[in-house]
């Protein structure tokens, strides 16, 4: 079973990553893209790197608050998609020339790499981001390459998880009495450990929202390293 669904994935970022949307979509029930964007308020700086862009639709954000964003990820396919999908926002929101020119958009900055090996120097981002990365984000070398990218002062904003809400979810937490935070707290305690082992000063927020409760990651490096 687990060699299974390790092609499916990686045909789903690969191959079939045309499908990618459609497939997020409706395992979230439509909730998707909302979650992804839940990691913008968090976001430090100017200068900001994101982890396996996928489909683009953050980076199209990022963009359109004239951040300074690159993102980067291993799938080609996925490479082209965001190009595309990046594209035709620009194309959207692009003026008539008597409003003037249009600058937003204009800068996409993706590239096909790993995050074991990032290309970039060091101190470069104030925030490095990756919305629902499979396991390479807990890779020691995946978070050693963070910390020499980022800024001396900057975060590590991971969302590797969220439950849709539902009224089972719903009914349980009344009948227990916890809170979503409380009742969850040995998931938060399984996610937190690599971050600390790696160095980081870690922060784990659960977000109760509409939509479902999710959890994300903050970390730092730790102040002796500082």
């Amino acid at each position: 079973m687990r060699t299974l669904l390790r092609l499916f994935f990686r045909l789903l970022y690969h191959q079939f990553a045309f499908t990618y949307d459609l497939v997020a979509a409706t395992v979230s029930l439509g909730r998707w893209k909302d979650w992804v964007l839940s990691v913008v308020p968090f976001i430090e700086g100017t200068h900001v790197l994101e982890i396996g862009h996928g489909p683009g639709h953050l980076q199209r954000v990022l963009l359109g608050r004239n951040l300074v964003a690159l993102g980067i990820d291993e799938s080609a396919q996925m490479g082209r998609l965001a190009r595309r999908n990046l594209r035709r926002s620009f194309s959207k929101t692009q003026p008539s020339a008597s409003n003037g020119p249009h600058h937003g958009y204009t800068q996409i900055s993706l590239t096909r790499g790993v995050s074991q090996s990032l290309p970039f120097s060091g101190n470069t981002f104030e925030t490095i981001l990756a919305t629902f990365p499979s396991n390479y984000i807990t890779d020691p070398r995946t978070l050693a390459e963070v910390k020499r990218c980022l800024t001396p002062a900057g975060r590590l904003i991971v969302l590797p998880v969220a439950w849709p809400r539902n009224p089972l979810l719903d009914w349980l937490f009344r009948v227990t009495g916890e809170s979503p935070a409380a009742a969850l707290e040995p998931v938060k305690s399984k996610f937190k450990q690599p971050f600390v082992e790696a160095g980081f000063e870690t922060e784990i927020k659960m977000l109760d929202v509409k939509t479902g409760i999710l959890l994300i990651i903050l970390a730092r490096s730790s102040s002796e390293e500082r």
